[in-house]
């Protein structure tokens, strides 16, 4: 299988508010950047959507490593919670629903294509593709205000 490296990054301006996300994807020498926003939004569902619409581009399945600042996204998809809440109807393990279940629902049905590695990343820090997704994330966040 085919190895890609993806970031992702999402933000928000207010949580709820404009947000915007962003992903680069990496095989060999091709890179691509990818990016859009919704007007009313919070920053955990940018977070979700960014990984949503990469994954979406992969023809094949591929082996991902997964990059992101994320600890909702990293820790929900890698430590299984978002499959228990699945399981459960989309409740918790304390019984109270569990957010963006939509956006949940599409992501597990694509990360079961593929063999995903997660990697957490510190935001806001050295790491070129996370900071170069926050600046495409950002800059969709403008197109609303």
């Amino acid at each position: 299988m085919k190895t890609v490296t993806i970031y992702t990054d999402g933000a928000c301006s207010g949580n709820p508010g404009p947000g915007g996300w962003a992903a680069i994807l990496s095989y060999g020498k091709f890179r691509r950047e990818i990016s859009g926003g919704e007007r009313a939004t919070t920053n955990n569902r940018m977070e979700l959507t960014a990984v949503i619409r990469a994954l979406e581009l992969l023809k094949e399945s591929c082996v991902v490593e997964l990059f992101s600042d994320s600890r909702y996204v990293i820790d929900s998809l890698s430590k299984g919670w978002a499959e228990g809440w699945r399981a459960r109807g989309w409740r918790k393990a304390d019984k109270s629903p569990a957010l963006n279940p939509d956006l949940f629902e599409t992501l597990l049905n694509l990360v079961a294509r593929h063999e995903l590695h997660y990697h957490w990343v510190k935001g806001h820090a050295e790491n070129e593709h996370n900071n170069r997704c926050d600046e495409l994330a950002r800059a969709e966040i403008a197109k609303f205000q």
